[in-house]
């Protein structure tokens, strides 16, 4: 079933769909936090996956005014494209540095140079289809089951001593369709199969991405609370300091802890339940013994000390 009068399939169209309202509002994310790479990495994967859909989806068409030749290398270039981010995806995003040579230069070779020299030189030139999938999917098809192997193995030495094995798999389940995208292309699958595969291990890529998340910002959280503990501590030490350094007693310890809170002096009486009187007969002995006049220098004093 196909939508709008278009080769796209309806399946395509609702992938597309949902997957731009999710990129809006990841892009919304990262333009609050430009500094977290990892969603812009995502980001760009979303927006190939999204450039794929939507070429495979409608090309090629007779129907459009484009020429046969450029929807051809817009559908498969999408593919090619989107297949060669790939690896660095994970090799950025995961850490996988055993990826890092098929992330920079491998992909480029065996995907991207085959892809110019079969579709967009050879194919304008001699107007030959068959010929043109058949040795310009061959190297990256190759290429393809290499870059499985090289996943695997990455993967597993990701998560060797990772006791959460059901991660490593579904790491594998997402890369894999994605990796094997020129084998879709050589047997001439249907849209509905490659869109299935390929976003179902987007899915599953968008998962990982999110649990990620999750665990850093609760991280991110747990430090800051250790952090925020940690100065509370900090200050109270200075506090007491200052304290002992003024010879104050400990009333009149806590009758300048009211005070710098910047409480009256009914409300510390109340707190410490004594008189209003004695609190501030115990503020008179606080200013002698710190050198200040009134409440405003003794605050002062100890912001100075800190």
């Amino acid at each position: 079933m196909t939508v709008f009068g278009t080769e796209m399939h309806l399946m395509t169209f609702v992938f597309v769909l949902v997957e731009c309202i999710f990129f809006v509002q990841q892009l919304i994310i990262h333009l609050q936090r430009p500094s977290e790479k990892k969603r812009l990495y995502y980001l760009i994967l979303l927006g190939l996956l999204i450039i794929y859909n939507v070429a495979g989806g409608l090309f090629p068409d007779p129907k459009l005014s484009l020429p046969i030749k450029i929807q051809m290398n817009l559908a498969y270039g999408s593919g090619f494209f989107m297949g060669a981010f790939f690896p660095y995806y994970f090799y950025k995003a995961y850490d996988m540095d055993e990826l890092k040579w098929q992330a920079k230069y491998g992909v480029w070779l065996f995907l991207i140079l085959p892809f110019f020299i079969f579709f967009c030189i050879l194919y304008p030139l001699f107007d030959d289809l068959p010929k043109t999938l058949w040795y310009g999917l061959a190297i990256p098809l190759g290429y393809a089951f290499f870059l499985v192997y090289k996943i695997l193995a990455s993967i597993r030495e990701k998560f060797r001593d990772n006791k959460n094995s059901l991660e490593a798999i579904l790491t594998y389940g997402a890369m894999c369709p994605w990796a094997i995208l020129p084998l879709f292309s050589y047997l001439k699958t249907s849209q509905l199969v490659e869109v299935i595969f390929t976003n179902c291990g987007f899915i599953i890529i968008t998962f990982l991405f999110v649990k990620q998340v999750i665990y850093e910002n609760r991280e991110a959280f747990e430090k800051l609370k250790q952090f925020d503990l940690k100065k509370e501590l900090d200050t109270e030490g200075i506090f007491t300091e200052w304290c002992n350094q003024t010879g104050l007693t400990k009333r009149e310890s806590e009758v300048a802890e009211q005070v710098a809170q910047g409480l009256t002096s009914k409300e510390a009486a109340e707190i410490l339940f004594i008189s209003e009187r004695t609190v501030n007969k115990h503020l008179q002995s606080i200013y002698r013994k710190s050198e200040t006049k009134n409440r405003v220098e003794l605050i002062n004093s100890l912001n100075s000390y800190s």
